[in-house]
């Protein structure tokens, strides 16, 4: 019997994410709408564009996984195509302003009148209509990727040399956008939107909406994504990643396959890139730094590349991560942290039990940092305040010798190390900014997912509980070969 479509495309873990990302998507904008500040429950007003920006980037990270995760394309240059996106977003808007702006030009934006701009370039006509400006948000993307790909893919550039030009592509356009004569505002960018359609970006039922629309938009994105990685083109994507020459040698137009699925991608990044703007205020050609494109393709890593869900988490992690630890309020032994958290995800690799193990650990380190507390604040001394320092230490000494009795069994290992993140991570907490050193704990983090968690956050958790991650594999050839009528070499 045929199984229902959304039985074919969606398991228990595409369920869940919908189901969540729905939840967000009403819960969000209600809790900042229909509550009072005074509500437990009451979403401050900057935290509603702040999460939808959150969710611009899983959409972009869903795009980038879809060609790196399942057609081996590791893209460095993507953050083009989404800066590509949120320029067209952001001229519509420029156009929008008319005559409430500094000079009161009502045809032409503000930099153009302060540089001396004649008139409006021709290329800025039509702007002025959403219709159009949304039109260009998906064509100006894919047809720069259409151009880019079909060359590419056809002269068989691949691996790290197809890597190198992305990010030489994305390079170029940001000095170009930056060049005051392109057009586009220079290095100050795209700001000070006023309208979209009619209504104040700033208002805060506006931004409700953007923010509905953005996990909208996830939400279609993912699901496009997922019909299309489980259709038999999908499979011949899986098949080009691991074995490309065979699949070629089946009689496949290879290039033809990679070039639809990175035109795809580049579309729904200029559609992330659309939503984006609107919500941050902002549209300037710092969105074209190669740094930003590898930072994508971190996100992709960290959450699991090849799981789709994964890329959706990983981008949303990483980004609450960047925005917490480069906020002022951070630890300042932050790399001891750091350290022992990476000790703790290879303990979980090696056994799980582990996990249990760090669980407790955490809760007795932070029992003995929060009772000593409890007391100071009573009977404040400065003895009651360095115990809540000392205690969880002493726990994860404690622990130590536990484990060392019972010959390094994992759950008082994980125990112990439980006990030291909660000990160096939480308790010296003070203000010191994690800013200037943030893209090295983020390419370290790179580095330390691609040891310890090659298959990122939901890959390995699918490998604990004995699910195979819905990227493929090696059969994806045999597959593919049986349907094109050949026999693949592994059953010769």
């Amino acid at each position: 019997m045929r199984q229902p479509l959304t039985a074919r495309l969606l398991d228990g873990r595409g369920w869940l994410f919908l189901a969540v990302l729905a939840i967000v998507a009403v819960a969000v904008p209600a809790c900042n709408l229909l509550l009072p500040p005074s509500s437990p429950f009451y979403i401050q007003s900057y935290w509603v564009p702040l999460l939808g920006k959150y969710l611009c980037y899983a959409l972009l990270a869903v795009a980038v996984d879809l060609i790196w995760g399942y057609a081996g394309i590791l893209s460095l240059g993507h953050g083009a195509f989404f800066a590509l996106g949120g320029y067209a977003m952001g001229m519509y808007l420029m156009r929008q302003i008319g005559t409430r702006g500094v000079y009161a030009d009502p045809i032409r934006p503000d930099f153009m009148v302060f540089l001396n701009w004649p008139e409006l370039p021709v290329y800025w006509y039509g702007f002025n209509w959403f219709a159009y400006a949304g039109l260009m948000v998906f064509l100006v993307p894919a047809v720069l990727a259409f151009v880019f790909g079909w060359f590419a893919f056809r002269s068989r550039v691949t691996g790290v040399y197809l890597s190198i030009i992305t990010q030489a592509l994305t390079f170029a356009l940001m000095l170009g956008f930056f060049r005051n004569n392109f057009g586009f505002g220079g290095n100050n960018g795209l700001t000070d939107f006023k309208d979209i359609l009619g209504f104040n970006v700033q208002a805060p039922t506006t931004r409700a909406v953007l923010f509905f629309l953005s996990a909208l938009a996830l939400a279609l994105g993912f699901l496009l994504c997922q019909w299309l990685v489980k259709s038999k083109f999908g499979k011949v994507l899986v098949a080009i990643r691991d074995e490309e020459s065979r699949v070629r040698f089946l009689g496949y137009r290879v290039e033809n396959y990679k070039l639809a699925a990175f035109v795809l991608s580049a579309c729904l990044a200029g559609l992330a890139g659309a939503l984006y703007v609107p919500q941050v205020g902002i549209i300037n050609p710092s969105e074209f730094s190669p740094a930003n494109s590898i930072e994508i393709v971190i996100w992709v890593a960290v959450g699991g590349r090849g799981t789709l869900v994964g890329a959706a988490l990983g981008a949303v992690v990483v980004n609450y991560a960047k925005t917490f630890f480069t906020g002022g309020s951070v630890v300042p032994y932050w790399m001891f942290g750091v350290i022992s958290v990476v000790v703790l995800i290879g303990i979980a690799i090696w056994m799980r039990q582990a996990i249990l193990g760090a669980l407790i650990g955490a809760a007795a380190a932070a029992a003995a940092w929060a009772l000593p507390l409890l007391v100071a604040s009573f009977s404040p001394s400065t003895a009651g305040v360095l115990a809540g320092y000392v205690g969880p230490l002493s726990v994860a000494v404690l622990l130590a010798i536990v484990s060392l009795v019972k010959a390094g069994h994992p759950l008082a290992v994980g125990a112990t190390f439980g006990a030291l993140v909660f000990g160096f991570f939480i308790s010296p907490y003070t203000t010191v900014g994690l800013a200037p050193y943030w893209l090295f704990a983020l390419g370290g983090l790179f580095i330390l997912v691609t040891l310890l968690l090659p298959k990122g956050i939901v890959g390995s958790i699918s490998d604990w509980f004995g699910k195979e991650p819905a990227n493929g594999g090696s059969a994806a050839v045999s597959g593919v070969a049986l349907e094109a009528g050949q026999v693949p070499k592994a059953a010769e």
